[in-house]
């Protein structure tokens, strides 16, 4: 896939200032981190894009995020990190949650718990975007209800910015979609994450919101959601423990590029990517 630059915020027509913004489906490991590393400071160099996040909760060693991991990924120009319910596995990013609004962890955790489920990241242009972290429910650890929180975390960011994205990281398709029709028209978009799979159904929903059910994974595409197949398959023959090896091969960037109005924060167009890291 070959990326066209364009001028950063174009006016395309009347009053619309057109910004885009890059959300990456779930970064696993070294092999993902390479992919952004390599490929995304480049998007930002050309003016194809002009804002992007990643989920980034298994991007250390598979599974967890550590400090030193988050340093490197905010490096290759990734604005903010989201996560999901593997958020808690390395100890070490506790303290960073509590301290750095660019990471979060899902806004329907209980609230004592480290970090912050939403944040506005003001960028230089004088725009400012908001990003939520929400877990769903079905066929997963429990938490609150995706949907009230929803609902409280946008009617507060409202006050500081029309331009407000959804990172929903559920495991059924059911409840994204739920979830995508319930705030259609009260946000700019809501992207799922968790399955690393990459669904073809983004789309316009009918207030005007962008969505797709999973943006997919940003690692080894030769691989069970980003583990070698042959570990994986041992477990499913057997029943028994197995060792889950990171895959290496075939790696893929995966995600979308959102269009949007910049000063009413509405969607005009979401665009799927999938971009092969050679060599």
């Amino acid at each position: 896939m070959v990326f066209k630059s364009v001028p950063i915020c174009e006016l395309v027509s009347g009053s619309e200032l057109i910004m885009k913004i890059l959300f990456l489906g779930d970064i696993v490991g070294r092999p993902g981190r390479d992919a952004v590393a390599r490929l995304v400071p480049e998007l930002k160099k050309t003016g194809a894009i002009d804002f992007a996040a990643a989920n980034a909760e298994n991007a250390a060693g598979g599974s967890g995020i550590t400090p030193q991991v988050a340093d490197e990924l905010i490096n290759s120009k990734l604005d903010v990190l989201t996560s999901g319910d593997h958020i808690w596995k390395k100890k070490e990013i506790y303290q960073r949650l509590a301290e750095d609004p660019r990471i979060l962890r899902p806004a329907n955790y209980p609230e004592d718990d480290p970090g912050r489920g939403s944040t506005v990241i003001d960028l230089d242009s004088g725009i400012s975007i908001g990003i939520i972290n929400l877990v769903g429910r079905v066929f997963m650890n429990s938490a609150d209800c995706p949907f009230k929180t929803a609902r409280r975390e946008v009617a507060r960011l409202k006050s500081k910015t029309d331009i407000i994205l959804i990172d929903f990281h559920a495991e059924a398709t059911s409840e994204k979609l739920a979830l995508g029709y319930y705030m259609d028209g009260e946000i700019t978009a809501l992207v799922g994450t968790h399955t690393h799979v990459q669904t073809a159904d983004e789309r316009l929903l009918p207030k005007g919101t962008a969505y797709i059910t999973d943006l997919g994974m940003t690692g080894p595409q030769y691989s069970v959601i980003g583990r070698r197949p042959e570990g994986v398959i041992q477990h499913f023959l057997t029943l028994m423990p197995a060792k889950f090896d990171m895959s290496e091969e075939d790696i893929e960037l995966q995600g979308v590029i959102l269009s949007l109005d910049e000063l009413s924060g509405k969607a005009r167009s979401i665009k799927r990517i999938r971009e092969r890291l050679d060599g």
